[in-house]
């Protein structure tokens, strides 16, 4: 059910990479992406108009109200005769945690291509709703569930079920496709917290509990089941066959992880959550010995800022690292680029400095670098061990939030949201150019229409030069407003591409 939506294709034309990883078993998709792919295309707008005027298993029943019980944390059950031998560490982590466990369905509703008969008979696609399963915990007293984001993509109704068959709406608190994690909420004190432990100290070997609902929709079993193994490595890095990366800094496990196990918790032997069950890699579609689980610590802060500002806020530091090999390493992070204005100016950064550690964590390449801020997070100050020349210097680094974030945009069309690009918005987001107007957002019926696409850079109309989204918004204006309406020639830049545009706007052609 899941995977990243892919842009429609334009006339510059741009090349998608089809990666094979299996989200939680079910289905492919990239989750944790620094550079993200794409998988699945979503159906573009049918809209057929030439102009543009300018404006300034089955789904889960329904849910039922559960009785309130006391919030303490899940603790080990009476065990009455049980034998020590039968009453393992790993059985008993199993039972401290099972109980905070639930399983998440969802429905959503998918809407096919039009057909040449629905154009025919001016109708839209057909529409159908189509049911997901995961599985999530609770991190707190308060009915706060974390589970993936994969798993409520795109959802319009989501239910979670706790081990005893209780149906609880639950309402989403907020989601990150970037690190794959969200927070959905439910009634306070119907689902006991999980002992919640930390990621930092995890070591290959030790023993990995994967626990969540694996039944999909054959089973009707609303328990939480549990598979084991150990924790195969830590700090994994992922690339797919395009060189974007699929996971950072992740837990790889070989305690199974099957369908319907994304979003639960991975318990270390002493009953605490160390991370969160989000994919495989797998030729078959089961499992194969290679799980990933998001580190607890990461996903700790992710949930505090979803919970408190219903999103993420990204960290931007000014600069970018790139991996460099040398003759006697297998690459070393340097500093290409520092923006004007920026953290990194303001840290005495500069070009060919060589990162070393950050907040005392070695950095290797340019992975290690964007997960140290990734875990440092916006408003922190990280201290940063470099080498310039034959020294060894340190500096302190003010985390800001990307600057993109910041911006203010404008509708300049229906549907049409531009921002100016500035020096740093460009080096946030990788534009080639450091002015222009960058398109923000635009809805399906405009791009459609226009051929534009979010995150083109509109640097020229008709031969004017568009500095700043003004700049656009003012020639949009003037040519709209021209009787009968206009054409326009948008220069346009799509990545390193650069291209024209050519498009109607104001009356009706």
């Amino acid at each position: 059910m899941d995977g990243p939506s892919a842009q429609a294709r334009s006339t510059l034309g741009l090349s998608i990479t089809l990666v094979v990883l299996f989200v939680g078993g079910l289905s492919v998709g990239a989750l944790v992406a620094l550079r993200r792919g794409s998988a699945e295309a979503t159906p573009a707008s049918s809209a057929t108009e030439p102009t543009l005027n300018l404006t300034g298993g089955s789904p889960p029943t329904s849910p039922v109200s559960a009785p309130t019980r006391p919030s303490t944390p899940a603790t080990d059950q009476s065990q009455g005769s049980v034998s020590s031998a039968r009453l393992t560490p790993i059985a008993a982590a199993a039972r401290r945690v099972a109980p905070s466990v639930v399983s998440i369905r969802t429905t959503r509703t998918v809407t096919a291509p039009r057909t040449l008969f629905d154009e025919f008979f001016q109708r839209g696609g057909r529409s159908r709703t189509v049911p997901g399963l995961g599985s999530g915990f609770a991190i707190d007293a308060d009915g706060t569930i974390l589970t993936n984001q994969h798993v409520i993509r795109d959802a319009d109704s989501i239910v979670v079920i706790d081990e005893e068959g209780r149906l609880l709406s639950a309402e989403l608190i907020g989601s990150d496709e970037f690190t794959d994690l969200a927070v959905v909420k439910v009634e306070r004190g119907v689902i006991p917290p999980a002992p919640l432990g930390t990621s930092s100290d995890l070591f290959v070997g030790e023993p990995a509990i994967a626990i969540g609902n694996p039944s999909g929709f054959q089973l009707e079993n609303t328990e939480a089941t549990v598979t084991t193994g150990v924790i195969s490595g830590v700090g994994r890095d992922i690339r797919g066959s395009g060189d974007e990366v699929l996971y950072a800094d992740m837990i790889q496990t070989d305690a199974a992880i099957n369908p319907g196990n994304s979003g639960g918790p991975l318990v270390n032997a002493d009953g605490e959550v160390v991370g969160v069950n989000s994919s495989i890699f797998s030729r078959s579609g089961g499992s194969e010995g290679l799980g990933f689980a998001i580190p607890m610590d990461r996903a700790r802060r992710v949930a505090a800022e979803l919970v408190e500002f219903g999103r993420v806020r990204r960290p931007w530091v000014g600069f970018d690292v790139i991996r460099r090999s040398t003759g006697d390493m297998f690459g070393v992070a340097v500093i290409e680029r520092v923006v004007e204005d920026s953290p990194g100016e303001a840290a005495g950064l500069r070009p060919g400095d060589v990162v070393v550690s950050a907040n005392g964590k070695r950095v290797n390449h340019e992975l290690d670098w964007e997960v140290a801020l990734e875990e440092a997070g916006v408003n922190s100050v990280v201290q940063v061990e470099y080498r310039r020349g034959g020294r060894l210097l340190t500096s302190s680094l003010q985390v800001e939030e990307v600057p993109s974030e910041r911006a203010q945009p404008v509708e300049v069309l229906a549907g049409l949201r531009l921002a100016t690009v500035t020096p740093q918005i460009a080096q946030e987001r990788g534009f080639s150019l450091e002015f222009g107007a960058w398109i923000v957002d635009i809805d399906g019926r405009t791009a459609n229409i226009t051929g534009l696409r979010q995150n083109d850079v509109i640097f020229g109309i008709n031969a004017n030069e568009v500095q700043t989204a003004e700049d656009a918004a003012d020639l949009f204006r003037y040519y709209g407003e021209q009787r009968g309406g206009s054409r326009v020639r948008a220069n346009v830049a799509r990545g390193a591409r650069r291209g024209v545009i050519p498009f109607y706007i104001g009356g009706q052609r």
